[in-house]
């Protein structure tokens, strides 16, 4: 019963009293070979969480049906509120940023803004943040073309994103269009369910994660500079504002060339978890061969299952081998 909150010492009591109702609860811990302060400890809970009544000297046990029910719902609401205070991270995230927070370093995260200079920062940051995103991903991107190395990179993290069901509204200027590359993975995203608006002239730069985050360029006019990544909700809702009124302004996504749903090409990552996950027992030992952490190597596996349609691991690998993946 320690599933429903009572220990070893709290269940021997109530089981006692299950079998010998009536009787005392006098040399009850000779009888259950068990500390006398622990026994005299158990009886009180006992009496407290309504499972035992009467004096010293005449217990008897609650129903066990409704000791259960009881004890369950106890339980729940305990669960419950563990639950809420686990969800509410914004003050731990707070509290930690602080921690790295220097008044000699300026790029320090500071009244919710964080400033990031290096290159592959800003990267990793959008990476990390695509693929947490859990609802939506608003961007407006003012490029004129994508090389194939953007693609390479940006394609894994777009299509994990849809396949989870992340709404993605992509913003993109007109004359990207021209540019063979950029317009078939533009009809790739299509395919997938991602909305993209197209106009005819914007610079605005703007990238929003599930309404919480944004992040925009340092300098409009020189996106090499850096970015600034916020999380105040007031300079968040005014970016998203910004957004808004881009997207409202732009015509939809057109081409004579429909776009159709593809067979969904894995990433070297999702190939080698595939595999990993087919092959070895432990998802510790997953990890450590793809080598990313626990948290993220179960992720790949549960996105890969969801991706299948599989309810198990092994049925996932029955379908992988349909596909030819494995």
């Amino acid at each position: 019963m320690s599933v429903l909150g009572l220990n070893e010492t709290e269940e021997a009591v109530y089981r006692h009293f299950l079998r010998n109702p009536g009787t005392s609860a006098a040399d009850l811990h000779v009888l259950l070979h068990r500390d006398e302060d622990a026994v005299h400890r158990a009886v009180a809970r006992l009496h407290e969480l309504q499972l035992l009544r009467g004096g010293e000297h005449t217990l008897l046990a609650a129903d066990p049906e409704v000791a259960v029910t009881r004890l369950s719902e106890d339980r729940l609401v305990y669960l419950h509120t563990q639950l809420q205070n686990v969800t509410r991270t914004r003050p731990i995230i707070e509290s930690l940023y602080a921690e790295c927070r220097s008044p000699t370093d300026p790029s320090g995260p500071t009244g919710g803004i964080e400033r990031l200079e290096q290159l592959d920062r800003i990267r990793h940051r959008i990476d990390d943040l695509s693929f947490f995103a859990h609802s939506e991903i608003l961007s407006a991107e003012p490029y004129a073309a994508l090389s194939q190395e953007n693609i390479n990179h940006a394609r894994p993290l777009d299509l994990r994103c849809l396949r989870r069901g992340v709404r993605v509204r992509n913003l993109v200027r007109k004359e990207a269009l021209d540019d063979r590359r950029t317009l078939g993975y533009l009809r790739e995203l299509v395919g997938h369910g991602a909305e993209i608006r197209v106009a005819p002239d914007f610079t605005e730069l703007i990238l929003v994660y599930d309404r919480h985050t944004a992040l925009v360029p340092l300098d409009p006019q020189d996106t090499s500079r850096g970015a600034l990544v916020a999380q105040e909700s007031g300079l968040v809702a005014n970016i998203i504002m910004l957004f808004e009124r881009l997207w409202d302004d732009a015509e939809p996504f057109t081409d004579t060339e429909e776009a159709e749903p593809q067979e969904p090409e894995l990433s070297d990552i999702e190939r080698r978890a595939l595999h990993a996950m087919c092959t070895v027992h432990k998802d510790e030992i997953g990890a450590r061969e793809l080598g990313v952490s626990l948290r993220t190597y179960r992720r790949h596996v549960a996105d890969l299952l969801r991706l299948l349609g599989a309810s198990n691991r092994a049925q996932a690998a029955l379908l992988a081998r349909e596909r030819g993946w494995i």
